[in-house]
């Protein structure tokens, strides 16, 4: 008998607890909603919540999960009956109800913040991770590239956040290398993250913000850092060279 396919064991939905409301329906009365149009198609007998950054100290992680004991189609007002204005309140949704929620021994950061919507792990996963991206088996490209430059005697700076002094509009850079002749940018695509067509505007959005500011922009493809890692690196050598053969202080 053959081991049994990967994807066969991600039964745990990672979804999103968006405000306080949420947390509290979910915690009071152990119910959770999803609009039936985003319902995904695979089975899954978890979930895990991700409370995003609006929670504060307590957010930007996944901190509970709990095992679904029964669900069932309702709309929005039958479940949120003093909500009857709402646009969607007639739109169907699925009810999710829980016996308990079960808090995990420590939380699972997004500590290379990234988008999180509905995706599947698995309950092993759920419970050994301390990132998110752990959850998802997404290798850590920025840690790969930042490790491997810094054995090669290149200082890098990670999640540097820069300021437009204009706009004031800030941006988060994966790694960043301070030469005596301009500064490097290299952002590190994982492919699944960045296909989308939302995500390559915004991340020519940044691209143009950046080059504005005098950055030089490296976009490095998960595929090429996993793959071709020697090959990376020797680019990044030769524009660290290019910008006056020193790496500042």
């Amino acid at each position: 008998m053959g081991k049994p396919d990967s994807n066969s064991r991600k039964n745990v939905l990672v979804a999103v607890l968006k405000d306080e409301r949420d947390f509290n329906l979910l915690f009071c009365e152990y119910w959770y909603r999803i609009p039936q149009i985003y319902l995904p198609k695979r089975k899954f007998t978890h979930i895990a919540f991700y409370q995003p950054a609006i929670f504060g100290k307590d957010g930007k992680c996944v901190r509970f999960y709990g095992r679904i004991a029964d669900k069932e189609m309702r709309t929005r007002l039958e479940l949120l009956p003093n909500e009857p204005n709402h646009p969607r309140a007639n739109d169907s949704y699925c009810k999710f109800t829980f016996e308990k929620i079960v808090e995990l021994r420590h939380s699972v950061r997004n500590i290379i913040p990234r988008r999180v919507s509905f995706g599947f792990t698995d309950i092993a996963s759920l419970r050994r991770a301390n990132d998110i991206l752990e959850l998802y088996h997404v290798p850590k490209t920025e840690q790969i590239v930042a490790d491997t430059l810094k054995s090669r005697g290149i200082p890098v700076r990670t999640e540097l956040t820069v300021i437009d002094p204009k706009s004031k509009r800030r941006v988060r850079v994966d790694l960043a290398i301070e030469c005596t002749n301009g500064d490097i940018a290299i952002e590190c695509d994982n492919d699944k993250a960045h296909k989308g067509k939302l995500q390559q505007k915004r991340d020519g959005a940044k691209d143009m913000l950046l080059d504005q500011l005098g950055w030089h922009v490296m976009r490095l493809k998960e595929h090429d850092i996993l793959n071709g890692l020697e090959s990376v690196i020797t680019q990044i050598q030769t524009k660290v060279h290019s910008l006056g053969h020193q790496v500042a202080k």
